[in-house]
């Protein structure tokens, strides 16, 4: 399958992909523009969820944590058992230090699975690049949903974008910057043309 060109250059293949430190680069600049807007109230909801900005850091840690058990234990059929949480009393920097240990976690696991590794996930039973980009994939939106809600101007990076449009989202629209493309993926925006998705997945099968 080909993959989808943005802004008239070819995104990344996945096999060519650095994905742990694509992956880890992602995780800091999502982490320290959160913690530029640590001092805000973190109780507003994210912008189009029913969590809280402080929920939604808890996600995260799940999520990124839940990743990196699935590439080590490699069901077939199943989620993990392993979940994370952030200690409910912690102030944010404290709650961005534990989603930063998450992502650390994931990035290793990816750095360190083979290439022929596979494991469940219910959108598409995937390998490391898939589950390194579903990590960047939750990191990017979920930053993007709460600095949103807290008034903070950040646009997803260009080269995490690509990389995980073209690994995650086959069908992404063609000649539009990355990040756009990628918020009118996962139902964040509209595109002009484009109407704002009401439901959507990724495809993290292996190509």
């Amino acid at each position: 399958m080909t993959a989808p060109t943005l802004r008239g250059v070819p995104a990344p293949p996945a096999a060519g992909t650095p994905w742990a430190d694509l992956l880890a680069a992602t995780a800091d600049e999502c982490l320290d523009v959160m913690l530029g807007a640590a001092g805000a109230d973190w109780t507003r909801p994210a912008r189009g969820l029913d969590w809280t900005c402080r929920q939604t850091l808890d996600h995260l840690a799940l999520g990124l944590v839940g990743y990196a058990g699935l590439l080590i234990a490699r069901p077939t059929d199943r989620y993990v058992t392993l979940f994370a949480s952030l200690d409910a009393q912690a102030p944010v920097p404290a709650c961005l230090e534990g989603v930063g240990i998450a992502a650390s976690l994931l990035e290793s696991t990816v750095r360190n699975a083979s290439a022929d590794a596979r494991a469940w996930h219910p959108w598409g039973h995937s390998d490391r690049t898939g589950f390194a980009a579903m990590g960047i994939t939750e990191l990017v939106l979920h930053t993007h949903d709460i600095v949103q809600a807290l008034g903070v101007p950040w646009t997803p990076p260009d080269g995490a974008a690509a990389a995980v449009l073209a690994r995650l989202f086959p069908e992404a629209p063609q000649g539009h910057a990355p990040p756009d493309a990628l918020l009118w993926c996962t139902g964040r925006v509209p595109l002009p043309g484009l109407p704002r998705r009401a439901g959507w997945q990724w495809d993290g099968t292996v190509r």
